[in-house]
């Protein structure tokens, strides 16, 4: 799967860690947005359903074990998504990075689900450079984006 100047948008999930009214958040560790704090996550694999993609990513890079809430209809996320709780889906964005002749480098469509701890140590692994959790007050002036902001806020209501 080629990430860098795709032939198509590629999806991708994030992973809405919560617990005990914190979020966790992962500094990248590689392009798109290395250096850059944000929500845990990467890309959806082939036979893959948004949910199980969320789990194995919050592991990979977050070193924690999630509940990601249980499907109404196996294989069927959208139709089986909760409209609030465990499993249900904080935002879906693009997240498009240009070059400086403006072709497209990245092209993600990214899909927030919000998901709590069920076991584990947070550490960074994968493509995390460092990972932490974050208090809504600490939330207020962190440096990450304005979106992820928003979706973080709204996971810890």
């Amino acid at each position: 799967m080629q990430r860098e100047y795709p032939k198509a948008p590629l999806v991708g999930v994030g992973a809405v860690i919560v617990d005990a009214g914190r979020v966790v958040v992962i500094k990248r560790g590689r392009p798109p947005l290395q250096g850059q704090w944000s929500i845990p996550g990467g890309l959806l694999e082939l036979g893959e359903t948004l949910r199980e993609a969320v789990a194995r990513e919050a592991l990979e890079e977050t070193g924690l074990v999630v509940d990601v809430g249980v499907l109404v209809e196996p294989r069927r996320t959208i139709v089986g998504q909760p409209e609030s709780g465990v499993g249900s889906v904080l935002g879906v964005f693009d997240r498009i990075v240009r070059d400086e002749a403006e072709k497209v480098r990245f092209h993600y469509v990214l899909v927030d689900v919000l998901c709590f701890v069920k076991s584990g140590e947070l550490r960074a692994g994968e493509d995390a450079a460092e990972a932490r959790w974050v208090s809504r007050e600490e939330l207020e002036s962190f440096p990450i984006e304005e979106e992820a902001r928003k979706v973080l806020l709204r996971a810890l209501r």
